[in-house]
């Protein structure tokens, strides 16, 4: 990783969630090569949310300021109120502004619904879920007040879901379900914050993290030779061009694994029948089997 002083990000000032490992390392490191600032985000807790470590986060910002770039440290729990506040905050005063905001913050805690306790099912999407939409709403309150009072905003969110939350994935309902709610969230950000200069778009990432290595393993483990598809720097030039001032789209769904990347496209409304009256119970299975004839086979859920 080399800094520049020409990239696409030359001069934006980047939070990145999550940074101290996998995909948030790399995206922390892709932003500052190609010349952004970069707060790198990182409680250090284990995979499961527990404990604190400021070494991992620690080491990206010593890593990019070797290569002549800038960073600091922010070991803030995204998930709450006040601390999300503080990370925005700090960007804002050691370089005096934010552009971009990327959410990747987030915890496993996997296990069958029938299994599944209320702990793991909170645990989860308060890190994603509330994880994400803390931050945001700090960052959009503060471009919207620039943006009323006359100042020209040119801001990024980069949201991350998964494959899991926009296909389903056993065992990971409780992640499926905040990686879904994630995918809605960017869309509605998209549609609501467009007027304040503010694009949103999300991403769906297959690549090594600590979150995929156990769970995946054979898929994820390191080619001998040859190209690594799921090397996590694979997918950050996606995260950094949606970062940047270049990226001119909203609102949309990008997966990304490898060398590949495509519009995943969303929910669709598909054929209707308009009876133009009041169904009978007794008559819904014949229409619903020809709607479902229709209709799209839908993508497998992982794991099925």
């Amino acid at each position: 990783m080399a800094s520049s002083d020409s990239g696409i990000c030359d001069g934006r000032v980047v939070i990145v969630t999550g940074a101290g490992r996998g995909l948030g390392r790399a995206h922390a490191l892709a932003f500052a090569a190609e010349g952004a600032k970069v707060v790198v985000n990182d409680l250090g807790a284990s995979l499961a949310g527990e404990g604190e470590d400021a070494t991992p986060a620690q080491d990206v910002v010593d890593e990019i300021v070797a290569a002549g770039g800038e960073a600091i440290v922010n070991g803030d729990d995204v998930s709450d109120w006040d601390a999300a506040g503080n990370m925005i905050q700090q960007a804002l005063d050691t370089w005096g502004r934010l552009d971009t905001l990327v959410c990747n913050a987030g915890i496993v805690r996997d296990r069958m619904i029938v299994n599944m306790s209320i702990e793991e099912w909170d645990a989860v999407t308060r890190v994603h879920l509330r994880g994400m939409f803390c931050p945001v709403r700090h960052a959009v309150g503060h471009w919207r007040e620039m943006s009323k009072a006359g100042t020209p905003v040119d801001a990024r969110i980069v949201t991350t879901a998964s494959g899991a939350g926009i296909y389903g994935s056993v065992s990971q309902a409780n992640y499926c379900a905040a990686k879904a709610g994630i995918a809605s969230f960017t869309i509605t950000a998209a549609a609501e914050l467009g007027r304040y200069g503010v694009l949103a778009n999300s991403i769906a990432p297959a690549a090594r993290s600590r979150m995929t290595e156990e769970a995946f393993a054979e898929m994820m483990k390191k080619p001998e030779s040859g190209f690594d598809e799921m090397d996590p720097a694979n997918v950050s030039p996606i995260v950094v061009w949606l970062g940047s001032g270049a990226c001119n789209v909203s609102g949309r769904m990008f997966e990304t694994e490898g060398g590949r990347l495509s519009v995943a496209d969303g929910w669709q409304r598909g054929d209707v029948f308009d009876k133009g009256a009041r169904w009978e119970p007794a008559e819904i299975g014949a229409i619903v089997e020809d709607l479902v004839n229709h209709a799209p086979e839908p993508m497998p859920v992982y794991g099925a």
